[in-house]
């Protein structure tokens, strides 16, 4: 089917590489996000509840799962917000809006710490990747200006530029 493939050089099978789905939640509650503190990589950074959806598994379903997951909260899905490629290291990530559904949440399995912050309270210095900092400011941005809008775009690398 004209993709891009690799061929074994044993046994000349063909295997097609497949691109990662990574579902990423900006659950908020008024003017507050939810960023949680990761107990695996990186340490000591913040970023917006995320995760890879498992075979399966809608995209959905892994967004009820990573943030239960990570901060044993609840969401009501919202809108699509923003799509990335992230060819370098085959992903491809999905930002939803969510709204939490009440303010029970603690870490969860997968987090040291979890908290709601409002924008100048954000340790933006400590997010873990730009594909988390650009759409959060951008949220925080259209929000002031009461129009909330749908994003593509492709980031090259993950650094904390």
């Amino acid at each position: 089917s004209g993709g891009y493939k690799r061929v074994c050089p044993n046994c000349a099978a063909e295997h097609f590489p497949r691109t990662d789905p990574v579902v990423i939640m900006l659950a908020v509650t008024r003017d507050r996000c939810l960023l949680g503190r990761s107990a695996r990589f990186p340490p000591n950074m913040f970023s917006a509840l995320a995760g890879f959806v498992e075979p399966g598994e809608t995209i959905e379903d892994a967004v009820r799962r990573e943030t239960l997951e990570e901060a044993n909260a609840r969401v009501e899905i919202g809108n699509l917000y923003s799509i990335y490629n992230l060819p370098h290291i085959d992903q491809v990530h999905v930002l939803f809006r969510a709204r939490l559904l009440d303010l029970d949440f603690k870490p969860g399995i997968e987090s040291l710490d979890v908290r709601l912050f409002s924008e100048i309270e954000i340790p933006w210095d400590a997010l873990a990747f730009r594909v988390i900092r650009e759409p959060l400011k951008r949220y925080f941005e259209e929000r002031r200006q009461g129009k909330l809008g749908f994003h593509m775009g492709t980031i090259d690398d993950v650094r904390r530029k």
